[in-house]
């Protein structure tokens, strides 16, 4: 087992538990950089889903990844960094059809998600 890979991978599942909990617990904070209001229970619980539970979710698996229980690493983060590079391709796919955005929280964003794509998929 390649230490550096599993301390990445385990790093990249902290930041995901860390951003799942956020959302979780207060779902307005998460959402009001990005402009989007969390004022009814049903936004709010769309929030704690995709953001809380699957940030969560997602921790777990990349915490089973880092330990490679079961043999899940390579499946496990070759997803996962795929998905966060679909989510930086689709912020670059929302700058051809918007105006110019601020650097945070939209580019501060796509770098990590890119970032930490990639990184994953090198751990792969």
């Amino acid at each position: 087992m390649n230490t550096v890979a599993s301390l990445t991978i385990a790093v990249i599942g902290l930041f995901f538990l860390a951003m799942g909990t956020y959302a979780l617990v207060t779902p307005g904070a998460l959402a009001a950089p990005f402009h989007l209001s969390a004022k009814t229970p049903e936004s709010r619980s769309e929030i704690r889903a995709v953001y809380g539970g699957f940030g969560i979710a997602m921790a777990a698996v990349l915490g089973a990844a880092a330990l490679d229980i079961g043999d899940i690493r390579t499946g496990a983060v070759t997803t996962i960094g795929l998905a966060l590079i679909g989510m930086a391709g689709g912020r670059l796919i929302s700058r051809l059809f918007d105006t110019a955005v601020r650097f945070y929280p939209i580019w501060f964003y796509f770098w990590i998600e890119l970032a930490a794509g990639t990184a994953l998929i090198l751990c792969a």
